[in-house]
C-alpha cells in the first residue's frame, strides 16, 4: 500500500512558481510589433537591437577564443580545466570536433576581415552565417539557456512525463518520459533534447531502440528557432499555422518512420545489453495518473537545489551552447553554403524530388527541389535559399519542411554521432530522407489550405 506523502507549502511553491515562470517565458504566445511570438524571443530580440553592429565582432571573438583555448588545452593540458568536469568536456574534444572548431575559426576570421577567397566570405556564404545567423543564435542561446532550468529542475517534466505515458506507450511505443525530451527540445533547443536522451540512455531509462527513436524523432526544433526560420522567409505573420503544420507533420513522422528500417531494426535492450523491463511505468496502487505525476513533480522540487544552483545550471547551458555550438554552425554552415552556391551537388540530389513536388502542386518545384536535401547539411540553409523564391506558399513549405526534417549535420546529427545513442551517419541520412518523404505531403496539404 502506497501512503500519499503530504508535502509542505514550500515544496509545492518550489514546484509551481519556477515551472510557471518557465512556461510563461517559453510558451505563452504574445503579440509584439504586430507578430505573435514568445517572451524569450522578445528579450533575445531586444538584446540583439541593443548590441546591434557589435554582434559580428562578439561572435568572431567567441569562435576564435574557443579554437585557441581548445588548441592550447590539447597541447598543454591546463590544470584548472582538467579539474572541472564541465570545462574539460567543453574544451577537451575529439579530433573531429577539434578540426571543426579550427575550421570555424579560420572561416570566421577570413569572413570578418574579408580576406582570402571570396567564396568563403561572400554575402551568400560566410558573411551570411556570421552577420545574419550567428547573432540571432547568440542572443537566443543566452536567454533560452539561462532560463531552461526553470523547466527542467523543478518537477514540471516529471508531471508531464507521468501524464503522457498513456499517450506515448500506445501511440509511439515509448516511455512517457520521452515526451519530456520532446518538450525540452521543443521549448529549449534540439541539442537539449539529445543531451537529455543520451543521459537517460546511459542511465538505463531508455533501450537502444527507444534512444535511437527519441534522438532522431523527438528532438524537435525549438519554438525559438522556428521563429528564426519563419522570419528568414518573411512570413512571421503566419507563425501559428506554420508551427501547427510543423507539429502535425512531426507527429505523423513519429508514428511512421520508427516502424521502418533502420529504426525498427534496433534492439529493445538497454546500454548494457539487458532487455527492457515490462510495466516499469505503471501507476502505483492508491494513486491516479495525476496524483502520481504530482507526487513525482513535488519530489523533484523538494530535491532541487535553490536559486544559486539553478543560475549556475543556466550559465552552464549558455556557455555550452555559445562556445560549443557557434563554431560548429560557422564551420558546417559555411561549407554547406559554399557547396550550395558554388557546386551543383544539392541540385543533383534534389532532382528526384521534382516529380513529387509537381504532383503536390508546389509552385516553382525546380527551385524548391534544390532546398530539400541541403537541409541535411544545416537546417537553416533551406530557408536562406528559399528567401529568393517568389511564391509565398513555396517558401512556407520549404521553411516547415526544413524544421520537420530534424536531422541536420551542423548540430543535431553531429550531436547524435558524438553521443552514446546507437546511430551512424548512413542511418541518419536514410532517416532524413524518410522523414522528408513522410512530412512533405502533410505540409503541402496544409499549405494548400492556407494559400
Amino acid at each position: 500500500m502506497h501512503i500519499k506523502k503530504s508535502h509542505n507549502l514550500q515544496t509545492i511553491l518550489t514546484f509551481i512558481v519556477p515551472s510557471l515562470i518557465g512556461l510563461i517565458l517559453f510558451m505563452m504566445p504574445i503579440s509584439f510589433e504586430g507578430n505573435i511570438t514568445i517572451p524569450i524571443a522578445i528579450v533575445a530580440k531586444t538584446l540583439q537591437n541593443l548590441l546591434g553592429e557589435a554582434l559580428p565582432l562578439i561572435v568572431t571573438a567567441i569562435v576564435l577564443f574557443t579554437a585557441a583555448v581548445t588548441t592550447l588545452h590539447k597541447l598543454f593540458k591546463f590544470k584548472p580545466i582538467q579539474q572541472s568536469e564541465f570545462f574539460e568536456g567543453l574544451f577537451n574534444v575529439s579530433p573531429v570536433w577539434f578540426a571543426v572548431r579550427i575550421l570555424g575559426a579560420v572561416f570566421v576570421a577570413l569572413t570578418y576581415f574579408a580576406i582570402g577567397p571570396a567564396m568563403i566570405f561572400s554575402g551568400d556564404t560566410g558573411a551570411l552565417v556570421l552577420n545574419d545567423l550567428l547573432p540571432v543564435l547568440f542572443c537566443v542561446f543566452i536567454f533560452a539557456g539561462l532560463f531552461l532550468p526553470l523547466l527542467l529542475n523543478f518537477g514540471l517534466l516529471e508531471l508531464f512525463g507521468t501524464l503522457l505515458t498513456k499517450v506515448m506507450r500506445p501511440v509511439f511505443n515509448l516511455p512517457g518520459r520521452s515526451a519530456i525530451d520532446c518538450m525540452a527540445s521543443w521549448l529549449g533547443d534540439g541539442s537539449v533534447g539529445i543531451l537529455m536522451t543520451s543521459k537517460q540512455y546511459e542511465s538505463k531509462f531508455y533501450t537502444q531502440r527507444e534512444a535511437a527513436i527519441i534522438g532522431t524523432t523527438f528532438s524537435a526544433v525549438s519554438i525559438t528557432f522556428s521563429l528564426v526560420v519563419i522570419s528568414q522567409v518573411q512570413l512571421e505573420h503566419l507563425f501559428l499555422p506554420f508551427y501547427l503544420a510543423v507539429c502535425l507533420a512531426g507527429v505523423v513522422a513519429a508514428v511512421i518512420v520508427p516502424k521502418l528500417p533502420p529504426l525498427c531494426w534496433k534492439k529493445d535492450n538497454y546500454i548494457d545489453g539487458t532487455p527492457r523491463v515490462k510495466n516499469s511505468e505503471a501507476t502505483p496502487v492508491g494513486h491516479n495518473v495525476f496524483s502520481w505525476g504530482f507526487e513525482q513533480a513535488l519530489l523533484k522540487a523538494k530535491n532541487s537545489s535553490g536559486i544559486k544552483h539553478t543560475l549556475k545550471d543556466g550559465l552552464k547551458n549558455v556557455i555550452d551552447m555559445v562556445f560549443g555550438v557557434l563554431p560548429v554552425v560557422m564551420a558546417m554552415g559555411t561549407i554547406a553554403l559554399i557547396l550550395a552556391e558554388y557546386t551543383p551537388i544539392f541540385s543533383y540530389l534534389g532532382y528526384p524530388f521534382i516529380p513529387l513536388l509537381e504532383l503536390l502542386q508546389v509552385p516553382e518545384a525546380a527551385a524548391a527541389s534544390q532546398t530539400i536535401v541541403v537541409g541535411f547539411a544545416d537546417m537553416f540553409i533551406p530557408s536562406i535559399l528559399a528567401s529568393s523564391i517568389e511564391s509565398d506558399m513555396t517558401r512556407f513549405i520549404i521553411a516547415a519542411m526544413s524544421v520537420t526534417q530534424l536531422i541536420y549535420m551542423s548540430e543535431v546529427g553531429a550531436l547524435l554521432l558524438g553521443s552514446k545513442i546507437p546511430v551512424n551517419i548512413a542511418e541518419l541520412f536514410v532517416i532524413f530522407i524518410l522523414r522528408t518523404l513522410v512530412t512533405l505531403p502533410v505540409i503541402a496539404g496544409i499549405a494548400h489550405l492556407i494559400f
